[in-house]
């Protein structure tokens, strides 16, 4: 169990990284482009994503054949990417009106949600001890207390209109919403033993279906989808990238809640605001405007918010807790008429199964037209329309490639992402 609650903590973390790097191309939204338009160029990339990482990792039979065995789980992943879709939107829409290292705390406000969700469905805190419910419950208060001063600086800062600052925290606080209620399906689907390779192949479907509806229906009475698309070709490929780095952190995230659950998973990851933080501060500048003040606030809050994430995280479920885990899986295998004890080894990084799922030429296929994607897409880029110190960007990749290297070898040698 410790073996367990280590590796899903140490997911969560990856994830951090590679979520707080993933959602730095959001910032183009600054440049002019829509947040419908930004949203779909990314989402490109995480539907490419999604597709060829799970084939490069286990191979399409493998995933295959996982989702035949649990095909009551397809409807549930297809609904989490059409809610994530909307949320994603609606980050992009906070990143325009307050930045990215404000937006970033006030959506991560989604841990609380997912706390809730955990504890009232999937029996977490149930049978906790009063040390392990008061670092839960606590922790939530704090990323609570550090949105709400977040919100307050931001509306005192005087970079934008109060109006713009309205709309900026209302669309972050609504994807912090949709976002920890997006963590029902991920539970649901992990206490049924699916693997999250197989989850995610399926996410993409809903997700791609919502922002396509929503990019090709709202541009607010401007130009036209088609119109802004081929304006913004040369900067698709950032796009394109941030969607495929955020894949890369909801995998990390994926195999951190099915280990430790969402009342932990998620506000470990949710450290993702410090990144977003560094990288709005260091690499956008976005603080060069903000009095010392105000930018003393910011941090402190967010500093705040980490501390409690943390405390969550590090909350190990005792004895009784994890007893309430298995009668909630108990529970999924009667209604679905699945293996218990098929089902409990998947909830531990095993595997018990004589299936063999070789590699077909088709996989080959599928990263092949992945990297033809992204080699059409690098020819036409361009640098971004906005100012970017390198440097600091080229430091920060440096440090997510460092968190990919290590989170997947201990995946790999712990579970074989199981």
């Amino acid at each position: 169990m410790r073996s367990m609650h280590g590796l899903g903590v140490f997911s969560a973390i990856a994830a951090a990284a590679w979520l707080g790097g993933a959602e730095a191309p959001t910032k183009l939204v600054t440049a002019g482009y829509t947040p419908v338009v930004v949203s779909l160029c990314m989402i490109v990339g995480v539907f490419f994503a999604r597709w060829t990482l799970p084939t490069f990792l286990k191979g399409t039979t493998y995933v295959l054949h996982d989702l035949r065995r649990k095909p009551h789980l397809i409807p549930w992943a297809i609904l989490a990417g059409a809610v994530w879709a909307v949320a994603n939107t609606l980050t992009i829409v906070a990143v325009r009106d307050v930045g990215l290292a404000i937006a970033f705390p006030l959506w991560n406000v989604n841990s609380i949600v997912g706390l809730f969700w955990g504890w009232l469905l999937f029996g977490e805190l149930h049978g906790a001890d009063a040390k392990t419910t008061a670092r839960v419950v606590g922790g939530a208060l704090a990323i609570m207390a550090g949105a709400f001063v977040l919100a307050r600086t931001t509306a005192g800062s005087g970079t934008v209109s109060s109006a713009r600052v309205t709309s900026g925290v209302a669309a972050a606080l609504g994807a912090g919403l949709l976002l920890g209620t997006m963590y029902i399906p991920y539970r649901k689907a992990y206490l049924s033993g699916l693997n999250p390779l197989s989850f995610v192949t399926i996410f993409t479907l809903g997700e791609l279906a919502v922002v396509t509806t929503l990019a090709f229906t709202l541009h607010s009475g401007g130009p036209s989808t088609m119109e802004q698309l081929r304006s913004a070709r040369p900067s698709v490929l950032w796009l394109f990238l941030g969607g495929f780095c955020w894949v890369i952190g909801d995998i990390f995230q994926q195999y951190g809640t099915k280990y430790v659950g969402i009342s932990r998973a998620i506000p470990l990851s949710n450290t993702n605001q410090l990144w977003g933080l560094i990288w709005g501060a260091l690499v956008f500048g976005e603080f060069v405007h903000f009095t010392r003040t105000a930018q003393a606030m910011i941090f402190c809050a967010s500093a705040v918010m980490i501390l409690g994430a943390l405390a969550i995280s590090f909350a190990a479920a005792p004895e009784g807790e994890r007893d309430s885990c298995h009668r909630a899986i108990a529970r999924e295998c009667t209604r679905y008429d699945m293996n218990l004890e098929k089902t409990l080894a998947a909830q531990y990084g095993e595997e018990i199964s004589d299936a063999k799922h070789p590699r077909r030429w088709w996989d080959w296929l599928i990263l092949a037209i992945a990297l033809g994607v992204f080699v059409h897409f690098a020819v036409d880029a361009r640098t971004p329309p906005i100012a970017i110190r390198y440097g600091y960007a080229a430091l920060l990749t440096a440090v997510m490639l460092t968190f990919l290297v290590a989170g997947g070898w201990v995946l790999w040698k712990r579970t074989r992402f199981a």
